[in-house]
């Protein structure tokens, strides 16, 4: 199964704004994506409440997975908007 490991960009971690980018764009992938950080278990990555409850902070490391057809390209897009400072959105 392809996965990505990424720092996570956002200064508030993957708090409400950041976490709900995030879930819609995995939603849209129309694949199973799942997110997982330290000695967690992955949870949904479609799933606004999974993604905050893993209380990601700013400058942490986190795994996304994928499986089906398209989902190298669809963890290198989800991977980039973590990367990226969602701030300001």
């Amino acid at each position: 199964m392809p996965s990505r490991t990424v720092t996570i960009a956002s200064r508030v971690g993957l708090h409400a704004r950041p976490a709900a980018t995030l879930s819609r764009a995995a939603a849209a992938t129309g694949l199973p994506v799942t997110l997982s950080v330290a000695d967690k278990e992955p949870v949904n990555a479609s799933s606004i409440l999974a993604v905050m409850s893993l209380g990601v902070g700013h400058g942490q490391s986190v795994t996304l997975t994928a499986e089906g057809e398209g989902a190298e390209q669809a963890l290198d897009t989800l991977a980039a908007l973590l990367a990226s400072e969602q701030d300001g959105q």
